[in-house]
């Protein structure tokens, strides 16, 4: 129910108001998040996030069974080292 100008804000005044504040905050963040983006790259959305995402992917190293069986080895032994330890 709108209300007559003598009387206060009508619906429609104030529902002005709103949207231009919401518009001046939503501007005012998308600055800030400009800033952060340009300070901390990696934080970057979209296409930019991707393409960093897949430079991390791509320098990550694969453990070679070799490898593997060796650490399990070492692992093996460390363990039988503290089980005796207790005793």
């Amino acid at each position: 129910m709108p209300r007559t100008p003598g009387k206060g804000l009508t619906f429609e005044k104030l529902r002005e108001l709103a949207r231009a504040g919401a518009e001046d905050t939503l501007k005012r963040l998308r600055a800030e998040i400009g800033a952060i983006e340009r300070t901390f790259p990696e934080l970057a959305t979209g296409e930019q996030r991707r393409a960093a995402v897949k430079e991390v992917k791509a320098g990550t190293r694969r453990m070679s069974a070799a490898a593997k069986k060796a650490v399990s080895q070492r692992m093996k032994k460390y363990w039988a080292e503290r089980r005796k330890a207790k005793r």
